[in-house]
């Protein structure tokens, strides 16, 4: 637990105090998620420092007071950063964590080095998925049901489930957030955009999404692409809202390679 900015939060770091030729990794997780859901993928960036955080009333971060904004957390954000002596990171967001790690790159530019987007959107201006994918991600049942989870899991998220195993363990590592803790994530990105401000985003951005998600359709990869000056839009082919899980050594071998120094990073560090 760390007290940053008034709030206290769940912080999770990997590797931070082993050296590394690569920035670490700030990661913004999906809404409701805790911090277990997405660590596969942070035991798995082995060669890189990675930090995270549960969102106030989500995983095991005590119950938010009051409301806040993405400005407010990406703030928090830096701060927790500074705690730790991290200067630069690369930034990472999954779906709503997404949108934090746009705000976050967009307020925070200089501590920022390079952008990945998984399955996400400019916020309220996205287009928005099947509807009966959203009806069944309301339903709180997809936390504290296993068996609903299980269920339902292909109209959550589409995709090809290659590894039934895979979407069990998944499930076991989920923990439902507060009701409060939700709906101030809800509340969060009410009214909030990136869209007028991506074409002035300098940052190398790498866009992913799956080609049969049915919460983020491609089309706001698409549009995401057209609107950041530096970006590349990787689909993975097969994907739904979760490929990072049903096509990880895919998934991980595209970010590695997008977040390699390149000569330009490697110059300016000597």
């Amino acid at each position: 637990m760390e007290t940053v900015g008034g709030r206290t939060l769940r912080v999770a770091r990997w590797r931070l105090d082993e050296p590394s030729g690569f920035p670490p990794i700030l990661f913004f997780n999906g809404i409701g998620a805790n911090i277990e859901a997405v660590s596969p993928l942070a035991e798995q960036m082995t060669d890189r420092g990675f930090i995270m955080f549960d969102m106030p009333g989500t995983g095991e971060s005590p119950d938010p007071v009051v409301p806040y904004n993405p400005f407010v957390m990406s703030w928090i954000a830096a701060q927790l950063l500074d705690r730790f002596g991290l200067e630069t990171v690369d930034v990472m967001g999954i779906s709503w964590g997404g949108a934090m790690a746009q705000h976050f790159a967009l307020q925070h530019p200089l501590r920022t080095r390079k952008l990945v987007l998984i399955a996400t959107t400019p916020g309220m201006a996205m287009v928005p998925g099947n509807p009966a994918a959203f009806t069944k991600m309301a339903d709180p049942r997809r936390y504290t049901d296993a068996k609903f989870m299980n269920e339902h899991f292909a109209t959550l998220y589409g995709g090809q489930i290659e590894n039934p195993e895979d979407k069990k363990k998944h499930i076991g590592r989920l923990k439902p957030p507060s009701p409060r803790g939700y709906l101030y994530q809800l509340i969060a990105m009410l009214g909030w955009t990136s869209l007028p401000a991506l074409p002035f985003m300098a940052k190398e951005t790498l866009i992913m999404m799956g080609s049969d998600d049915q919460i983020v359709p491609l089309v706001n990869g698409k549009i995401l692409k057209a609107m950041i000056p530096n970006a590349t839009l990787k689909v993975v082919e097969g994907g739904g809202h979760l490929f990072l899980l049903t096509h990880a050594d895919e998934s991980i071998a595209e970010i590695r390679g997008f977040l390699s120094p390149t000569e330009t990073d490697t110059a300016k560090a000597a």
